[in-house]
């Protein structure tokens, strides 16, 4: 059952019709752009949890590590 080529060509030639090529250029690109956003901001905030993770357990072992230091003084 699905939808065959000649069915598609039709659709596209109606859109096409509807919107004119340069609206459809500015809405792809459009899409592109927020998509890339989208994935940067992602990259980001990734980022910047491995970095808040990574200073919250440099912190920890450097606790660790005073805290050896002064139960060995008298």
């Amino acid at each position: 059952m699905g939808i065959s080529p000649w069915q598609l060509i039709i659709l596209l030639v109606i859109v096409v019709l509807l919107f004119g090529t340069k609206r459809l250029r500015n809405m792809g690109s459009d899409l592109g752009n927020a998509v890339k956003g989208f994935k940067k901001s992602m990259n980001d905030e990734a980022d910047n949890k491995d970095d808040k993770e990574k200073k919250k357990e440099s912190l920890q072992d450097k606790e660790q590590h005073d805290d050896s230091d002064t139960s060995g003084k008298p």
